[in-house]
């Protein structure tokens, strides 16, 4: 069937699969990846800069937004950009995210022949530095969008403002400041974006939050030095059998959380019900699932998605590549705690202390490092069943609802500060390598990630989308705020 035969919502989607054989998609997208947006190096300040102003301006005025570069409101990192397309305030708007920063290249490590900053074609997937987290992602979405304002020939029937951010990788220093700042900037009616996986590759999926994170760092350090083994072992205090011991008494063997100020919350019936039956894993490059580990009474999609964990993520003490007969001067771990809405993580770190002297581990330090809020929307909330049915409407099949990531994204930000309703709709897959070697996009997601979107995007416009606007006036909060 030809363009000429195709009108309305199918035309849009058309459009948007065609970037795809045209190859204008992948141009973009090789054009994103080659520039080096790290943010862990100060020495890519300026590149970060030029992505915002030189890549991403051009890209969202072509499409009819007006673009402001904003300094970050935390002194010393990467700025934002706030873009708008205001076709009339009276309509629905709707507010995208993404971010350009990606995290080290790692270029040794990659397979071969495979460079980081090359868009690279094998069996299927596309690989690149950023292609997965989240530079494809944002690609997919903006080439969604193109296609929708050319089907309706210029016009959307709705508003649509962007943020971008060049800090995520580091946390998002910042972007809570900035949506604090510009709050009547950014107001909206719906919060839309795409990061982080599906629940599987061949899972179409919807989420409407996530955990949150506390970084902790824990350490011991004597102020004796490195001892040798033999002359002092037995009479000094070892840091690292300190710490370890510190660790056994949060965590059982197996990984199960042992104090209940660390454990999560019931779990809520209807968000039990959204996740108890998923798969976790089961693809060809997923990792083994062991049943027997941490709260192992609940299913894999239970504990993924509706528990907490301890991660020890970092841990050292003396040299393991050349080991020397030396107790080590000091001995340090890495901790993350993976929390659900819920969770009173704003006393995690007091906690710990107290809990921590009661069991002789006074010479234990604790740091804090970062962390976000946990987020999760009310699965009944109606902007989920207008995106929900859309997408519906574009694959002939239902996607699947998470009320929450697995993961930790920015999303109180958006949820908690800008008081939205958060529906994030990602294009990726939990074996995509993000972070590591071999980052990837599957070719089969991508071409899926279009038209979904583009239904979407085509969906705000109609009549449906308006009489919601009206309908939700002023609810721009999750639920739990309400309780």
């Amino acid at each position: 069937m030809t363009q000429t035969h195709l009108a309305g919502r199918e035309l849009a989607l058309h459009l948007a699969g065609r970037t795809l054989t045209s190859g204008h998609f992948y141009d973009s997208l090789a054009r994103r990846v080659a520039s080096r947006t790290i943010s862990q190096d100060p020495s890519c300040s300026e590149i970060l800069r030029h992505y915002l102003t030189d890549e991403i301006t051009p890209t969202l005025a072509k499409l009819g937004f007006s673009c402001q570069v904003i300094e970050n409101p935390k002194a010393g990192h990467p700025p934002l950009l706030i873009g708008k397309r205001i076709e009339d305030l009276a309509l629905p708007t709707l507010l995208l995210y993404g971010h350009g920063d990606v995290t080290e290249g790692q270029e040794e490590k990659w397979s071969e022949d495979i460079d980081p900053w090359t868009l690279t074609f094998r069996e299927g997937r596309v690989y690149g530095r950023g292609t997965a987290d989240n530079k494809g992602q944002h690609s997919v979405n903006l080439a969604a969008l193109e296609a929708v304002i050319d089907a309706r020939q210029g016009r959307l029937g709705y508003n649509v403002k962007i943020l971008f951010e060049m800090s995520e990788e580091i946390g998002s220093p910042g972007l809570e400041d900035a949506c604090r700042l510009y709050r009547e900037a950014l107001d909206a009616d719906l919060f839309l974006a795409s990061d982080g996986p599906r629940i599987r590759h061949d899972m179409p999926t919807l989420f409407l939050g996530s955990r949150g994170v506390v970084q902790l760092k824990l350490s011991v350090t004597t102020g004796n030095g490195g001892r040798h083994a033999g002359n002092w072992g037995g009479v000094i205090t070892n840091p690292a059998t300190v710490l370890c011991n510190a660790m056994a008494s949060l965590l059982s063997p197996r990984g199960k959380i042992l104090v209940a100020f660390l454990k999560a919350p019931a779990i809520p019936e209807d968000v039990a019900q959204l996740v108890r039956t998923l798969p976790v894993g089961g693809g060809d490059t997923d990792p083994s699932i062991n049943a027997a580990w941490g709260e192992a009474e609940l299913t894999d999609g239970e504990r993924l998605y509706g528990a907490n964990t301890l991660e020890i993520v970092g841990f050292s003490a003396g040299r393991t590549d050349k080991p020397v007969g030396a107790i080590p001067e000091s001995a340090e771990a890495i901790v993350q705690l993976r929390f659900v809405k819920g969770t009173e993580w704003q006393s995690i770190e007091s906690r710990l202390r107290q809990h921590l002297d009661a069991h002789g581990f006074e010479a234990v330090t604790i740091q804090h490092t970062g962390g976000y809020a946990a987020t999760r929307l009310d699965p009944s909330h109606p902007w989920v069943s207008f995106v929900a049915k859309s997408a519906e409407n574009s694959l002939g099949e239902a996607a699947y609802i998470l009320p929450n990531l697995g993961g930790t994204i920015p999303n109180h930000c958006f949820s908690d500060v800008l008081k939205l309703p958060t529906v994030w709709l990602p294009h990726s897959y939990p074996s995509c390598n993000q972070h590591a070697p071999d980052e990837h996009l599957l070719e089969t997601i991508v071409e899926q990630g279009l038209i979904l979107a583009a239904g979407i995007f085509w969906d705000l416009g109609e009549p449906q989308s308006q009489a919601l606007k009206k309908a939700t006036p002023g609810t721009h909060h999750t639920v739990e705020e309400e309780t």
